[in-house]
Formats: structure tokens, C-alpha cells, sequence
């Protein structure tokens, strides 16, 4: 079911948006300017995405298959798509309100109470097609309608959701983050930076040299050797099996080192247990998130502080919550009941919640809508700006490169390639194995 699956990534999208508006209403009505350009780039990104593209597809497909196959789903179907059908004359109107509060003429806590107004109809709507309509579509629609819906979401020729308009949508949602205010943090601003231990620029901070490790009596890493300086977004890129997670796992202690040394910040940490190397300052992101379900969001995250003082938690939570406002608005639900994106910020927010002086990124963007995987490296770059140094794992080599400062390339337990971002991304070879290109 690819298309529900688009869907409601669309539809987390589309509610972290909202959430972003209502809060800079709030703002607004406290006394922050007027973020012109951000409202601009969220109404842009409406028009064109969801406006032309998502619901058109919903209801020539999935709303026209529903309505044959569960006729007791018709009045809420027509409710929807009187919804879609008035929308574009909405978001004119609001338009129309932010120019004029842009040139003096309209009052801020006029457009305030107007955009509150637009996001409460947009969620109402998100909330119906997510429990009064998806759920049935599940049930209900048979093989050959899911084999047509599917066709018409993922058609890559398809002039509204093939490949090119998707990549336009990309751009507009990274204009969007790219505009977003601090105090909202959309996509990492520096209202979420927490702060790290300095050490000199030029620093070597940490230094492997000859690690192996054994699965067994197989050798997954044979001599790897590697340098990342203080304040370096270093990548590690390979294809699956190539050994990337055992490098990291075992960077972290939690895998055993049969040879090899590692220095960190000067000092050889080869024979400490993986709990005193994250008191050291190497805080990790795993593979696969792996948050603890069961518990809010907010343990979650003070679990990741569990080294640091009691005093500092709250608030560097709430620097957290700054960087990933969907965090906020859930921070009592447990863990477990979020998206796989929104999964993927409380795995990274949580590492952050440790203050990192190396943080280890394992596959962040693994599983993600591409929308989503566009913001998450927009956290990276911003953490990257920050000044914290980053080890990056990345089976997307393009996006891994394209944001680092230097790269490995890994395969079959071993270095093979080193270089700038820019000159792996350049390289030939590199660009056949991993790039496509």
C-alpha cells in the first residue's frame, strides 16, 4: 500500500507545518516580527504540493475507488473533497492577509487568529482522512484498486508526483526550513544548539588505527585506520555489509575490538567500556533509531542525559523541543506511537541530550520520505555549523559527501578510497559503486 504510505507521510509533513505556524501565531502575538518569508515559503509549498498535486490524486483515485467499495463512507468522502475544492480560495485569502500585514495594514494579531484558523482546519482535515478514511481504505479496497491507486502515486513519468515534481517539492520544503525562524527550529536552528567542550580547531579528536573486529570466525573489519578533527563532519559511506554499524558499534564499545587502537582527544580509550566512553563525549544515533517504546518522549531524551548534571536536563531538553517542535507537541505520548521520522529526531535528539563532543550518526536518513530525509540532513548541517563534530554513516552517499568535510569509503571491512567530500563525489569510481552516476 505505497500510496498510503505517501500519504500519510504527507500528512506528518503537512501537520509539523501547521504546528510551525501556530506557534509563530503565538509568537507574533507576544511581539515577534512578522516571518514574511517563511509563511511565504509554507503557502508556496501548500499551492503547489498539496493543493495541485494531493489532493487532485485523492480524489480521482483512492476517494473514487472508496466511494464503489463502502458506500457508508460516501459523507465523509464529500466532506473532504469539499474541503480540497475550497482550499486554493483559502490560502488566497490568507495570502491576501499576510501582504497586508506585511505593509502595516493589517494587525499582526488579526493575521494570527487567521492563520490559527486555517492550521485547525487543516489538522481537522488531516485527523479525518487518518482515522475515518485510511483505516477503511485498508479493509475494504481490493488488489486491483491498490495495483491502480499505487500506479498513479508512484508513476515516475507522472507530470504532478513523478520524479521532477518531487524534487520541486523537496526544494520547496527545504525553502521552508531554510526561512523557518529560531524560535520555532524547524529543521535544526541554532535555538536547539546545546553546548560541547572545545578543543583547538586543528585538533585531531579522535584517531583509529588498525581496528578489527571478528563476528565469529569472520573478520568484518580488517585495519581500518581513520583521523576526524575537532569540529569535522566526517562520512563513512560503503554498501550493505560493508561494515559501517560494526565500525561505529565498535567505536562505541558496545562491539569487541580483537586489534587495533583508538585514541580519543588524546588519550587511548582502546580498553574502556562503552558507558565510559559516552562520559567521554562519543554520544550515538543507532541504526534503526532504537528509542524505548514503551517510555514518553520526554525519558526518552533524559535518558540520553543520563551522564550529564540534573541541572542542565530541562533545559537542554527544551533546546531539543527548539530543534524538533513535533517532539514538543508529543512529549508525553510514548515513544513508540511516532512516525519513523519523527523516531529518527528523538534517536538524534537524544544522542544530543549526552553534549556530544563526537556524535556518531548511524543510517539517519534510512526509511525515510524524502521530505523528511531533506530536513534531517538539514540538522546535520546545522549541528555541522555548530561546530560539533560528526562521524556520519550513510548508505545515501550522495547526501552523505555532498555534507561532509572529509570521506571514507568502506568495503568489505576496509578503506579503500579517502578524500574532500567533493573529490569522492567527483571520483570515477566512487561514482559508478555508490552515486549511479
Amino acid at each position: 500500500m505505497d500510496a498510503l504510505r505517501i500519504i500519510s507521510e504527507d500528512h506528518n509533513n503537512l501537520w509539523r507545518l501547521a504546528t510551525a505556524v501556530d506557534q509563530l501565531a503565538t509568537d507574533m502575538e507576544g511581539g515577534a516580527p512578522l516571518a514574511h518569508d517563511f509563511f511565504e515559503s509554507v503557502f508556496n509549498y501548500i499551492d503547489q504540493f498539496v493543493e495541485r498535486s494531493h489532493h487532485p490524486k485523492e480524489d480521482d483515485y483512492l476517494f473514487r475507488l472508496l466511494r464503489q467499495r463502502s458506500p457508508e463512507s460516501v459523507a465523509t468522502l464529500d466532506a473532504l473533497q469539499l474541503q480540497h475544492a475550497e482550499g486554493p480560495a483559502r490560502l488566497s485569502a490568507l495570502r491576501i492577509q499576510l501582504a497586508s500585514a506585511h505593509v502595516g495594514q493589517l494587525p499582526l494579531s488579526e493575521l494570527a487568529s487567521a492563520l490559527r484558523s486555517y492550521t485547525a482546519g487543516l489538522k481537522a482535515h488531516i485527523l479525518m482522512e487518518e482515522k475515518q478514511v485510511l483505516p477503511v481504505a485498508r479493509k475494504v479496497l481490493l488488489k486491483e484498486d491498490w495495483a491502480s491507486i499505487n500506479q498513479a502515486f508512484l508513476d515516475n513519468k507522472d507530470p504532478l508526483f513523478g520524479e521532477v515534481a518531487q524534487a520541486e517539492f523537496r526544494d520547496l520544503y527545504h525553502r521552508i526550513v531554510s526561512t523557518a525562524p529560531e524560535s520555532i527550529g524547524l529543521g535544526g536552528q541554532s535555538a536547539g544548539h546545546l553546548p560541547t567542550r572545545t578543543v583547538a580547531a586543528s585538533e585531531v579528536l579522535l584517531r583509529v588505527q588498525g581496528m578489527e573486529s571478528c563476528y565469529g570466525r569472520i573478520k568484518a573489519l580488517k585495519g581500518i585506520s581513520l583521523e576526524v578533527r575537532r569540529g569535522e563532519t566526517v562520512a563513512l559511506v560503503g554498501a550493505n555489509g560493508a561494515g559501517k554499524t560494526t565500525f561505529l558499534r565498535t567505536l562505541s564499545g558496545v562491539q569487541p575490538m580483537s586489534a587495533g587502537r583508538i585514541h580519543f582527544d588524546g588519550d587511548d580509550i582502546s580498553g574502556l567500556r562503552s558507558d565510559k566512553r559516552m562520559r567521554r563525549g562519543i554520544c550515538q544515533s543507532p541504526e534503526g533509531r532504537q528509542v524505548f517504546g514503551p517510555l514518553s518522549i520526554e525519558d526518552n531524551l533524559a535518558l540520553g542525559a543520563y551522564t550529564q548534571p540534573r541541572h542542565q536536563v530541562a533545559g537542554d531538553m527544551e533546546k531539543i523541543f527548539a530543534m524538533f517542535p513535533i517532539l514538543k507537541e508529543k512529549r508525553a505520548l510514548p515513544a513508540g506511537t511516532l512516525s519513523g521520522g519523527q523516531q529518527q529526531m528523538l534517536a538524534i535528539g537524544r544522542a544530543l541530550m549526552g553534549r556530544p563532543r563526537l556524535l556518531l550518526l548511524d543510517e539517519p536518513s534510512m526509511g525515510l520520505a524524502p521530505l523528511l530525509v531533506q530536513e534531517v540532513f538539514g540538522v546535520i548541517k546545522t549541528l555541522k555549523a555548530q561546530g560539533m563534530t560528526i562521524l556520519l554513516v550513510e548508505q545515501n552517499a550522495l547526501a552523505a559527501l555532498d555534507i561532509a568535510d572529509r570521506g571514507y569509503v568502506l568495503e568489505t571491512g576496509s578503506v579503500t578510497l579517502t578524500g574532500t567530500g567533493q573529490e569522492l563525489i567527483n571520483n570515477e569510481q566512487v561514482r559508478a559503486a555508490y552515486l549511479g552516476m
